[in-house]
This record gives structure tokens, sequence and C-alpha cells, in this order.
């Protein structure tokens, strides 16, 4: 119970976080529309690549779910690290997308805005509806409850791999801008310590300095 409370209160810490994304979800797709589509079809692909990158191409810094669910650092990633990555991006998609989200935003202290917040809750809301309408559907054997769990299950699956992929597309914005590819100079990699996991008690002072909270 400790535990998890330690978590939570970590996670928090986002809350105060004052860097924003130089994209946001719904401005995903505008941003860099072919990377999006590719994220679309390819999702656990990109995954895979987009956590080397943000690891900036240095294997020995992984662990399972960056070091943000129970499981990690007990899949012997420091002995396979590039199969534990693929078999998280293929197995644990969801999860491996989140955290990559929250290892760009524990090293440069972004915020996720509100509108993101939303999109992200809608998708997760509308999952759990789709998991309760066939459940019911299931135990009352009603034909016609049955088809509309089946067409919410549809309407979860588009929402589930729009928003995934459109996330995948901000992430990789991100360290475009990281890397000096939209302009600016590039950052300097930082000590793997510096790469704030949940298990640092507080985020590092490093990263972009710190932005107005305007977005496009």
């Amino acid at each position: 119970m400790a535990a998890s409370q330690e978590y939570m209160d970590k996670a928090l810490l986002r809350r105060s976080y004052r860097n924003v994304w130089q994209t946001d979800l719904t401005c995903a797709i505008q941003a860099d529309f072919p990377y999006c589509c590719l994220s679309l079809w390819c999702g656990p692909c990109v995954s895979y690549m987009l956590r080397r990158r943000a690891l900036y191409n240095d294997m020995s810094r992984y662990v399972c779910c960056a070091g943000y669910m129970p499981c990690s650092g007990r899949c012997g990633e420091s002995k396979c690290p590039e199969l534990c990555l693929a078999t998280e991006a293929f197995l644990c998609f969801g999860s491996s997308v989140a955290s990559t989200r929250f290892l760009l935003q524990d090293e440069f202290n972004i915020q996720t805005t509100q509108c993101d917040n939303c999109i992200i809750s809608f998708m997760f809301c509308l999952q759990q509806l789709a998991c309760i309408c066939s459940l019911v559907a299931c135990i009352v054997g009603n034909q016609e409850l049955s088809e509309a769990s089946q067409a919410i299950s549809c309407v979860s699956d588009a929402v589930y791999w729009t928003v995934c992929s459109c996330m995948q597309t901000q992430h990789k914005v991100e360290m475009d801008k990281r890397d000096g590819k939209l302009g600016g100079a590039a950052m300097t990699v930082p000590p793997t310590q510096q790469m704030s996991r949940i298990d640092q008690p507080m985020p590092p002072q490093v990263g972009y300095a710190p932005q107005p909270a305007s977005y496009r």
C-alpha cells in the first residue's frame, strides 16, 4: 500500500512541470502526417524505434517499461535489451507507448495539456464501456445487445489506435526538437541517472528552459 502511494505521489509531480509538448495530440497529424500514418499501421515497430531513440540509441539504459512498472528491472533486460524491448513493444503495446511518454515528460519536465488529458481519458472510458457492454451481452445473451457491444468495441479500437498513433507522432516531434532537427542546437546526452525514472525522488533540473503555457 505504501509503495502504491509513493508511486502516486511521484506521478503527481508531473502536474508541476512547466514545459509543454512541441505539438499536442490534436495537431500531431498536421505536424507529421506520414509518420502518423506509419504509427497507425505499424504501431509496435514505431514504439520500438521511438524507445531506442528516447534512450539516445544506448540500450544499456533500457529498463522494461522505462522503470515505471512493477516488472521493470526483473525481465533480464541487461542480458538482451533488444529482445526485451521488442517483446514489450509487441506484447504490451499500450504500456510501451505510455512508458516512452513518461520518460520524455520526466526528462524534459513536460506537462500534458488539459485537451490531451481529455482525449486520453475519453479513450480509456470508451475501452471500459466496450468491455462492460461485451460482458453484459455475454451474460444476457441478447442478440441486439451483442451487436451493439461489437459496434462499441470497433469504435473503441479505432479510437485507441488513432490516439496511440497521434501520441507516438507527438513523441517523435518532441525528439526532433531535442535532437535539433527543428532548428536550434541539439541537446547533449544526459548521464543515465539524469533520465528521471519513477524511482527517483524528484525530476532532474535538466531539459528545456521553461516555456509559456501556450498551445498552437
